[in-house]
C-alpha cells in the first residue's frame, strides 16, 4: 500500500463534504478523492440491497484512482453496507457510525441520548445497538428526519422553512428529555445552527463527521500510511451535476475546489 496515496470519501451527495473538511482540518497532509452520488441521492429511503450496491459501485470507482484507504461519509451506507465492504475489499475502511456512537456514550450525562437521521439509518438501529454495546444504561431516543437532507442539498441551510421542519421533527426529542443528539447524518451539521436552535443550549450535538476524521488518523498511523509529505492534492467526482456541486462545495470547504468531474457511476 503506497502511504502517500489519497484517501477515498464517498456520501450520497454533498453531506459527506462535512466528512471531508474534518478530515482536512484534522489531517491536512492527506489528499482526498471524493465521490458524490447526487445523481441517486437520496440513500435514505432506498433497500439495503440497493445501497450496498451503489456502494460496491462506489468503491471500485475509487480503487481505481488507487486510494489507501475507503471512509463511508454516509450514515446509511456505514449501515447497511459497510460489513459487506470490509469483507469484500482488502483496503482500510471505516464508517461514521461508531465513532458518533462512542462520543454520544462517553459524553451523556443523564443517560438520555438522541439519534437524528435518515429512515434506513434510524428503521436499522445501528446506532442505539452500538451504544448500548458501550453502555446498556443508556436510552435512546431516535427519530428519522428525511427532509433534512433534500433541504442541505437544496442550499436552505439557514432559512425559516428548516427551521419550521426542524422544529416539527425534534419537537418528540424534547419530550424525552434527552442531553446529547447525535447528527446521524452526514448532511445534519450543515444545519447544525438550526437544531441547536430548536434543541437549545443545554443539549449537545454530536457530530460524526469530526469523530470519524480522528478515527481515520489513529488507523492510518496504526497501518503506517500517513501521508510522508508528498503535495496535498483534493479531486471531486460526482454523478451528476458537477456544477452545482462544485459551489456548494466551495462554500463549504476550507480549500477551493476548482473542478468537478462527472463520471458515470452505472460503469462500476
Amino acid at each position: 500500500m503506497n502511504r502517500n496515496a489519497p484517501i477515498g470519501v464517498f456520501d450520497s451527495g454533498v453531506g459527506g463534504l462535512t466528512v471531508a473538511r474534518e478530515i482536512m482540518r484534522q489531517i491536512p497532509n492527506e489528499s482526498i478523492i471524493y465521490f458524490g452520488d447526487t445523481a441517486r441521492v437520496p440513500y435514505g429511503s432506498k433497500s439495503k440491497e440497493t445501497i450496498i450496491t451503489y456502494s460496491r459501485q462506489i468503491v471500485e470507482f475509487l480503487l481505481t484512482k488507487q486510494v489507501k484507504a475507503v471512509v463511508v461519509g454516509c450514515n446509511t451506507a456505514s449501515a447497511f453496507a459497510l460489513e459487506t465492504l470490509q469483507k469484500e475489499f482488502d483496503i482500510p475502511m471505516i464508517g461514521v457510525v461508531k465513532p458518533g456512537a462512542k462520543v454520544a456514550a462517553e459524553t451523556t450525562v443523564n443517560h438520555r441520548v438522541g439519534i437524528i437521521g435518515t429512515l434506513g439509518t434510524v428503521n436499522s438501529d445501528i446506532y442505539k445497538n452500538y451504544i448500548h454495546e458501550l453502555n446498556g444504561g443508556i436510552e435512546v431516543f431516535s427519530k428519522a428526519c428525511p427532509l433534512f437532507a433534500p433541504l442541505v442539498e437544496e442550499g436552505w441551510l439557514d432559512d425559516p422553512i428548516t427551521y419550521e421542519v426542524a422544529t416539527r421533527y425534534l419537537n418528540d426529542l424534547m419530550k424525552h428529555e434527552i442531553d446529547t443528539l447525535v447528527l446521524g447524518c452526514t448532511h445534519y451539521p450543515l444545519i447544525r445552527k438550526t437544531v441547536q436552535k430548536v434543541m437549545g443550549d443545554s443539549v449537545n450535538l454530536v457530530n460524526p463527521a469530526y469523530e470519524t476524521a480522528i478515527s481515520l488518523r489513529t488507523a492510518l498511523e496504526e497501518a503506517n500510511l500517513t501521508n510522508s509529505g508528498t503535495e496535498v492534492k483534493h479531486k471531486f467526482y460526482v454523478s451528476d451535476g458537477a456544477e452545482k456541486f462544485k459551489s456548494f462545495a466551495n462554500t463549504i470547504l476550507p480549500c477551493e475546489v476548482e473542478e468537478t468531474k462527472d463520471i458515470n457511476i452505472e460503469l462500476y
